[in-house]
């Protein structure tokens, strides 16, 4: 009996393997299952409206509308500032210092004595002249009253005023070599210099002492030889004192009709208002501004792409992303003007446009 039980089994199960491996079955199971599902792709596909669901997302993009603006590029040169009065006073004659009357940082006075030079042997001389003049005159003095009492001869006469004539002649030229002797302030202004010392030998071209008037500054540099066309007298300009900090705008005072042979550039200067911070060889960045437009189409530079046919940008038409060819002009400052392709009104794509394609959805 459990024999026979057996066999059927085994038979069962034959008959079970047989069915799971036959092709076409297997075959028919499998097409159902696509045919199902194939019909909820359908279904799921109507319900969000397409197939392609990164084709109809809106991207997150930033957009700038474009305008007409007043557009400038400048020119920036590095310069300093200068005393138009830096005077070197030097020592007119030779001799030793025997006196300073003034030190660092004093205010003085044009015609002030700042220093003396040993002036004595001059002295007296003068002193010795002054005897002799004194004798010339009393002499000149009688014989010109015998001359109108018309006593003596005109020899006498005119003997006795060439001595006295010659005496003060002597000492006229005498005291304008001590007045040498004192050494003088050219003009008024702060003594920025003081290298003189009571009891040093001096000599005419020596240095010796600086006297700066601060309150007549400028801003002085050299702009290189290739922009002598575009940088002129009564340009308008922008003074930047870095270590200060501060600035001021103006405009260019002068401008060198003259290049340079050895540096190939040519000076402009900026006068400066009175400022106590202002002080002369002080670094000066000048920011000249070498074009201008009054009605220019600017955007950021970093809305600009490039491709084989020139620049472009992307611009949002109608929540759609556009492609356009722009021709570009200046750029200063991360600022571009844009010569054509543009027009007021326009948005341009700025921050996200370097994902984009043209077509897509934006949102902003």
């Amino acid at each position: 009996m459990k024999r026979i039980l057996f066999i059927a089994g085994i038979a069962f199960l034959a008959a079970c393997s047989s069915e799971k491996k036959d092709p076409k079955a297997e075959l028919a199971d499998l097409k159902k299952q696509r045919t199902e599902l194939d019909a909820k792709i359908a279904k799921l596909e109507s319900s969000v409206g397409s197939s392609d669901t990164t084709k109809t997302m809106a991207r997150d993009v930033s957009v700038y509308e474009v305008t007409e603006t007043n557009f400038k590029n400048y020119l920036e040169v590095q310069g300093k500032i200068d005393a138009e009065e830096n005077i070197q006073v030097n020592p007119e004659a030779q001799g030793v210092v025997t006196a300073v009357y003034v030190k660092i940082g004093q205010g003085v006075s044009k015609g002030q004595v700042l220093a003396q030079i040993d002036d004595k042997v001059l002295r007296q001389n003068i002193a010795e002249l002054q005897t002799q003049l004194t004798l010339a005159t009393s002499l000149f003095n009688r014989q010109k009253n015998l001359w109108d009492q018309k006593i003596g001869t005109e020899v006498q006469y005119i003997n006795a005023k060439t001595q006295k004539e010659a005496a003060e002649n002597r000492i006229s030229t005498l005291r304008s070599q001590i007045a040498m002797y004192k050494i003088k302030a050219p003009i008024s202004g702060t003594i920025d210099a003081m290298d003189l010392k009571v009891g040093q030998s001096v000599a005419p071209g020596m240095s010796g002492i600086r006297i700066i008037n601060a309150s007549n500054l400028k801003a002085k540099a050299q702009v290189a030889e290739t922009y002598a066309g575009r940088v002129n007298q009564g340009d308008e300009v922008n003074v930047v004192f870095p270590d200060i900090p501060d600035s001021l705008r103006t405009k260019i005072n002068y401008a060198s009709k003259t290049i340079d042979p050895a540096s190939r550039s040519f000076e402009v200067q900026i006068n400066l208002p009175s400022n106590k911070k202002y002080r002369p060889n002080m670094l000066a960045v000048l920011k000249i501004v070498d074009y201008q437009n009054s009605k220019a189409i600017v955007i950021p530079i970093s809305a600009i792409q490039k491709s084989e046919n020139g620049d472009f940008v992307f611009v949002a038409v109608n929540g759609v992303a556009k492609k356009v060819v722009i021709k570009t002009g200046k750029t200063y400052e991360g600022k571009v003007e844009v010569l054509s392709g543009l027009k007021v009104g326009d948005k341009v794509v700025t921050a996200g446009a370097q994902n984009l394609n043209e077509e897509d959805n934006v949102k902003f």
